[in-house]
Parts: structure tokens; sequence; C-alpha cells
């Protein structure tokens, strides 16, 4: 694990330093799945706390044998929303890279992140330009429906976030952040990967 990347394949674009510094930070992973992301940051970047935030039993469990004796990383079993509104002002840094702000609808989780982040705190969201089958994102605050077979090969339907650029940023200034940036990042795809493209979006906390 020598690098993270906020594009689809994890393979281009900038690293860790769209966090900026974190090292002594409070950090949360919002829908840390496995925690690679995390662990990579309490493992090389010196923060006061990482905490991996995720609601699937088994994605925790499995985060927690890979990376439970990594020293300053802690596995939270939980839903995003719910835990951030417990803990007010508590984090320096939080991010979701195709997590919980995928699956959440934003207008209850960026309140609650707002809530959880302290004044100047930094929000990073990485998250998809368009859906994985091509359709554009939507122009208004509505979640598209996406369909994919589960492990079982069932097929199954998940709503999913797929939010344009001007949303994003609408969304965030209503909810108290200051919208800086949003970097799309593409990737060509190969021959069997289809060309993928990832929205960076960073944000920062306003002074209460």
């Amino acid at each position: 694990m020598t690098q993270i990347h906020w594009d689809w394949y994890q393979r281009t674009g900038p690293g860790v330093e769209v966090l900026g510094n974190p090292t002594r930070c409070t950090i949360a992973d919002l829908g840390a799945g496995t925690g690679r992301q995390a662990a990579y940051i309490a493992q090389n970047h010196q923060p006061a706390e990482v905490i991996a935030i995720d609601s699937s039993p088994s994605q925790s469990e499995r985060a927690r044998n890979l990376y439970g004796h990594i020293p300053g990383l802690t596995f939270i079993e939980a839903d995003a929303t719910d835990y951030l509104q417990q803990h007010p002002s508590s984090l320096d840094m939080c991010y979701s890279a195709f997590g919980a702000l995928d699956f959440t609808d934003p207008r209850t989780l960026l309140p609650a992140i707002a809530t959880s982040l302290r004044p100047g705190g930094i929000l990073v969201i990485a998250t998809l330009a368009h859906t994985r089958d091509g359709r554009p994102a939507a122009g208004e605050v509505r979640p598209t429906n996406h369909s994919f077979l589960d492990q079982d090969g069932n097929p199954k339907a998940i709503a999913w976030w797929v939010l344009s650029p001007p949303v994003w940023a609408g969304l965030l200034t209503a909810t108290g952040f200051i919208h800086h940036s949003t970097q799309e990042i593409r990737d060509p795809g190969t021959t069997t990967e289809p060309p993928m493209a990832v929205n960076l979006i960073r944000a920062t906390r306003k002074a209460r």
C-alpha cells in the first residue's frame, strides 16, 4: 500500500495531499469499506486518529482483520449520519471516496458532516461524474437507480447519488461549507474496463 488515489480505479490523479496536512488531525472516512485508504493515512501520515466508519458488518469485520493492528486507526460499525451527529466538533478532516455520500441522501448527511467538523475543517468528496453505465449525473437532488449482481449472482438495485457539480456546490453552500474546487479526473479505461470520470470536490466548514 504505497499510495492512495481518488479516481475510480485507484491509479491516477492526486493523492493524500488533497486533504492538506493530516498530521495530528482527527479524520473520518465515511463508508470506509475494507479500510484501505484509512489504513494508508494512519500508517503514513501521523494523524491523531483516523475513524473508519461503515454500516456493513461484513465490511467492518474484513477491515478489522486486515488493518486492526495499525495504531491510531479506529473502526466504527455505524450509520455515518448517526455517528457524526453524536460527535459534534470532533473532526478536523472528513472524506467520502465512493462511500457514504454516494449512497445517502446528501441533504441528511452533509449537515451531519458540518456538525462534526470544527470550523475550517476540510471535506473531500470523490464521487462519480456519471453513472457506471454512462448516464449523465443528475441536475437535481435525486438518486439514480443502479442495478448490479450481488455475490450470489442475484440482481439488486441501489439508489446512487450521482449529482452534477453545480448541484454538489449548491448543497455544500446550503449546509455551511465553502466550496473551493471540483476537479474532474478521467481514466480512459482498458480493453476490459470502461472509461470512468470522477468529480473530486474539496470544501471547508465555515466558521460558526
